[in-house]
């Protein structure tokens, strides 16, 4: 009797040990992988909020991860290449370089892992050369935001201004179809000037330090677009620096938390609204979709706003 119960014991030991051992290993869920370009942004903070709670949702698995600046191409795509050694079912990015990060794009294609592109589109010339498919492109029209801007500063000046302009990263599609929507909404205006067009790189020391020195350049700048709103913060801290606040108009792009204050408080003028929250949903909508096969379009696109004084308080 006591030699059945040993053994019993034992029997009912091995199996608990089994089980346990064997619980961890066991998920339904995909694991996909969200690459940002930076998390030290609201606009990407926001992105990510939204996606996972879409994957929550849908029962995906997100991973997610991101470079600490925003231009840091180079750590963008060794992410993108750790992550497809995990053994990811898809990947999403917002590219930081729309035709540098093809290569590591490259590398998805080799593993089979479907790809969703979000806020910046790839270089199309570059991805057909590497044979690189993309599902779909899930984000805002640039280039009508910056016609957007442009057209409010035509509205808001009466069609006469010295304006200069914050760049993003030169030869990122973002940054540079922005810059070409505002200046096509400007050009028919004779009585507007772009006198100076500088890069500062999407970062608020920079818009402020860029902005300084063109505002010492040209001091008779009486408006300025930047083509975001880290930017354009900076900027309002260097017309501060220069006691020349309430004189020169500001349009930002993002529609950030701290540009609505800005806005509100006056200190800046406008800015365009993008949404990158249901930019996140979209997203991962889309993947789930792509896992399953489905045929995507070619792109899904989020609207555009343009958040003024008067429109936060109808809200």
């Amino acid at each position: 009797m006591r030699k059945l119960t040993v053994v019993f014991v034992a029997a009912l030991a091995a199996s608990v040990l089994s089980c346990n051992r064997a619980a961890p290993e066991t998920t339904d869920k995909p694991k996909v992988a969200l690459v940002l370009k930076t998390l030290n942004h609201p606009f990407f903070v926001d992105m990510r909020r939204g996606a996972q709670e879409a994957a929550d949702r849908l029962g995906v698995q997100l991973e997610v991860q991101a470079a600490e600046r925003e231009i840091d191409v180079e750590k963008q795509m060794q992410i993108v290449e750790n992550m497809i050694q995990t053994g990811i079912k898809a990947l999403v990015i917002t590219p930081s370089g729309s035709r540098e990060i093809v290569s590591a794009l490259v590398k998805a294609r080799d593993a089979n892992v479907p790809i969703i592109i979000v806020d910046t589109r790839v270089d199309e010339k570059a991805a057909a050369e590497a044979g690189v498919h993309t599902e779909t492109f899930v984000g805002s029209d640039n280039y009508e935001g910056g016609k957007l801007a442009g057209a409010h500063v035509v509205n808001v000046t009466g069609g006469k201004a010295r304006v200069g302009i914050l760049e993003g990263i030169p030869g990122h599609e973002t940054g540079d179809s922005r810059l070409r929507g505002f200046r096509d909404a400007v050009k028919d205006a004779p009585g507007i000037t772009v006198v100076e067009s500088q890069p500062a790189n999407w970062e608020r020391d920079q818009g402020f330090n860029v902005f300084q020195n063109m505002l010492q350049a040209q001091p008779d700048i009486d408006t300025v677009f930047a083509a975001s709103d880290l930017m354009a913060l900076g900027a309002i801290e260097a017309i501060a620096a220069a006691g020349k606040t309430g004189r020169i108009k500001v349009v930002g792009f993002d529609a950030l938390d701290d540009a609505k204050k800005a806005i509100a408080a006056g200190t800046m003028d406008a800015s365009v609204a993008q949404f990158p929250s249901e930019m996140g949903k979209a997203a991962i909508e889309s993947v789930v979709k792509a896992i399953r096969g489905e045929k995507l379009p070619a792109s899904i696109m989020v609207k555009l706003e343009m958040v003024t004084k008067e429109s936060l308080v109808r809200r």
